[in-house]
């Protein structure tokens, strides 16, 4: 799930998939603004058929946190 999540974000933020690292800030360290996160949220929903609330959106900052929300979810 992990990798899935990488792959999203590599895509929606169009970087190469070797520098995102479990533990990257989305905005800071990979540099996506307000509207990438949205787009990667709204991605991550689609591909793992949840849905992510509003507050929660804020503490995804990195593929680790965003992983953990997602098995949670399932």
């Amino acid at each position: 799930m992990l990798s899935k999540v990488k792959e999203i974000l590599a895509e929606q933020l169009d970087i190469e998939l070797k520098l995102i690292k479990d533990d990257s800030d989305i905005q800071e360290d990979l540099e996506a603004d307000s509207l990438d996160v949205m787009d990667i949220m709204t991605e991550i929903e689609e591909e793992f058929d949840i849905e992510v609330e509003d507050e929660a959106i804020e503490t995804l900052r990195t593929p680790k946190k965003i992983e953990e929300y997602i098995s949670k979810k399932m």
